[in-house]
């Protein structure tokens, strides 16, 4: 019988799997067997059209301690894991892919090394299968860098789905698009600890890989989203208000120039392309410093009506009795 909070949730994304389910689950179950915790399993089927999903439903039915939740369609695998940790109820969430290229044995590995202190625990997969060309290996290595650099997380493997994380650590990430690449970048938004520990990788039995160079494009587009919420999440006016200001300056400057040329050197400035650059710098500088303040309008708004603070608690040591309660007002960006 399972506890009503079991101690881990295994949650796998599932998209045109069929031939693969059948071992995943019996292989994953089976280290879930020789775990000395209370666990459960959970494969979220993101609008497969194997079968994966029949399959899915058929096992559920009959396993004790296997779910499966069903999409109406395709959602993506952003959705698929948000479908999968809203469903969790374990202390502590561990994902891997449904193409058993992540080994079930090192679930217990990262499960662990989360119980040391750390929220999130990262799989590196420091040999992959030579199966994996270049042409898919070459813009992972690009868009690792690329995320160590822009979010300053040092994790070697961001594509690698094998994670563990602490269940309040994933109540506070809201995912979409292509964001569960970026978990940890999230994770340290808030204020997670964070490590990573090398993790077996397999050859792909069945099927083909569903990702390609198509996805890199998506990703430096999603990186620009996690940098600017990690940057300037809760303060949008230094980033839209600074170079609203600096727009503004530089227009001001060569129209105080064109204006010496006309009144004091008699210059005709009416057809000179500069005048028409100090006019859209001023503009533009107006627009980006009017974009700050609606992005602080909305900053303000979100915190407000979700009564969503800007700070995370890590722990209260100590019995200082119950907090007093929060009004709206003083949980605003100040």
């Amino acid at each position: 019988m399972l506890d009503s909070i079991p101690d881990l949730s295994v949650v796998v994304p599932i998209y045109n799997e069929v031939e693969t389910i059948p071992l995943l689950v019996d292989r994953v179950s089976a280290v879930l067997c020789e775990l000395p915790y209370s666990h459960e399993f959970i494969c979220v089927d993101d609008g497969s059209t194997d079968g994966s999903a029949a399959l899915l439903k058929s096992l559920a039915a009959t396993q004790e301690g296997f779910r499966a939740v069903l999409l109406r369609r395709n959602h993506g695998q952003s959705a698929a894991m948000s479908a999968g940790f809203d469903m969790a109820r374990g202390r502590v969430i561990v994902t891997l892919d449904g193409d058993l290229q992540n080994d079930p044995a090192d679930i217990p590995t990262v499960y662990e090394k989360v119980l040391e202190g750390y929220d999130l625990v990262s799989g590196w997969r420091v040999a992959r299968h030579q199966e994996d060309s270049i042409v898919r290996r070459f813009p992972s290595k690009l868009a690792n860098w690329l995320i160590r650099k822009a979010t300053g997380v040092n994790v070697h493997d961001y594509g690698c789905t094998l994670k563990a994380y602490r269940s309040e650590v994933v109540r506070d990430m809201p995912l979409y698009g292509e964001l569960h690449r970026f978990l940890p970048a999230l994770a340290n938004i808030e204020g997670a600890r964070i490590t990573e520990v090398p993790v077996g990788h397999r050859a792909r039995q069945f099927g083909h890989s569903k990702y390609g160079l198509g996805r890199t494009l998506r990703v430096i587009m999603d990186l620009l989203t996690i940098f600017f919420m990690q940057k300037f999440l809760t303060r949008p006016m230094h980033v839209f208000g600074s170079f609203g200001i600096l727009s503004l300056l530089s227009g001001m400057v060569i129209a105080f120039y064109l204006a010496i040329e006309k009144f004091v050197m008699q210059a005709d400035v009416g057809q000179r392309p500069l005048l028409m650059l100090a006019v859209v710098l001023f503009i533009t500088g107006i627009q980006l410093f009017c974009f700050g303040l609606l992005a602080e309008l909305l900053m303000r708004t979100y915190h407000e009506s979700q009564h969503r603070p800007i700070y995370r608690i890590r722990e209260v040591v100590g019995d200082l009795g119950e907090p007093r309660p929060r009004s709206a007002e003083e949980l605003v960006i100040r």
